[in-house]
């Protein structure tokens, strides 16, 4: 908060993270920025989870309602969630990796767009996912590029391609000073 960061990503799962809902709990009495709860979520509960801990947005990832990891969600389980939390007053951070998933993504409504610089099957990190895509989103959806952000340069490179926000986890982790290291 004090590098000025305009919202904060918390990581709730568990599982692979190591994050959890009292992670964000305590954050939310820490800080007064929006939080997005960073996590796999799948069903109603979770929403609600995340309203009660205090978050204000959500991520819901497409993958997770398409194609093989769909696990038998579809599209209309996404735009379901997404409208659940938007009457409970959070946003949504709708997130995409390939061209067919940022279709479905604009096709459900979506208006924060999140493009995944990261393969989540394989954890290869490549800015030019959101040079690929980006030309893809319409002009009145904000654009979100997300991991493999480390430099300058990188902002600057998928700003050029039309990000108007960076959700940046790993790189700044890594930093001593957090703080000093948003301000640089």
């Amino acid at each position: 908060a004090e590098g000025g960061a305009a919202c904060l990503s918390v990581l709730t799962d568990q599982r692979y993270f190591q994050g959890s809902l009292a992670c964000l709990e305590a954050i939310r009495q820490a800080v007064e920025l929006p939080l997005l709860r960073k996590d796999f979520l799948i069903d109603e509960y979770q929403v609600y989870e995340a309203r009660a801990a205090g978050a204000d947005a959500i991520l819901l990832i497409v993958a997770a309602f398409h194609g093989d990891c769909a696990g038998g969600r579809t599209p209309d389980d996404l735009v379901r969630l997404a409208a659940l939390a938007e009457a409970l007053g959070m946003d949504v951070l709708v997130e995409v990796h390939t061209a067919e998933e940022l279709a479905l993504a604009v096709e459900s409504g979506a208006r924060l767009i999140g493009i995944n610089n990261r393969d989540l099957r394989t954890f290869h990190t490549t800015l030019e996912v959101t040079e690929r895509l980006a030309p893809l989103v319409p002009p009145d959806r904000l654009l979100v590029s997300e991991s493999g952000i480390w430099t300058h340069d990188d902002l600057r490179r998928v700003a050029a391609a039309g990000a108007r926000a960076v959700l940046v986890g790993e790189s700044l982790m890594r930093q001593p000073d957090v703080a000093a290291a948003l301000r640089a």
